[in-house]
């Protein structure tokens, strides 16, 4: 095999050319998290949503009335990238902000018809697509992942 042509990513995987790699946890949440990410990319492109504007309306779906601050610490980033994700929701007129009547200063988060709509639908996809992507593993060891990655989210989330 000449060893200056570029091999393809399968051809790559049967070398096991990252075999001192992964033997790392991380390494290999990594790997599965790109794949999972990739297809979640293509799930959600059908609804103009990203990843993250997703979780955002989801969320304000789940929980109308809760504030900015409130969402930024929920989806675990910076209220100044929040802005945003809530001016691209608000423009599609998926959200709105009302101002907090204790707090002026501050806006809820309300989900519109439309949002609501829109959530309902990404979301029913979404299930769908973790169930077909997942199906190599049984609901047991479904379950089971989850409780892994949860017990690890909270052993390492800030106090």
């Amino acid at each position: 095999m000449d060893t200056n042509v570029a091999k393809t990513g399968d051809e790559v995987e049967q070398l096991g050319v990252d075999r001192r790699l992964s033997g790392f946890i991380g390494y290999t949440m990594k790997r599965a998290l790109s794949i999972v990410h990739a297809d979640f990319s293509r799930t959600l492109a059908e609804y103009d949503l990203r990843a993250v504007s997703f979780s955002a309306l989801t969320i304000i779906v789940g929980e109308p009335g809760l504030t900015q601050t409130q969402l930024a610490d929920s989806l675990q980033i910076e209220r100044s990238n929040l802005v945003t994700i809530i001016d691209e929701l608000a423009g599609r007129n998926l959200i709105l902000r009302a101002p907090v009547a204790q707090d002026r200063r501050r806006h809820a988060l309300m989900p519109t018809t439309a949002g609501k709509q829109l959530a309902a639908a990404a979301y029913d996809r979404v299930a769908e697509h973790e169930r077909q992507l997942f199906a190599c593993l049984s609901p047991t060891e479904c379950q089971e992942l989850q409780r892994i990655l949860r017990k690890f989210r909270k052993a390492t989330m800030p106090a």
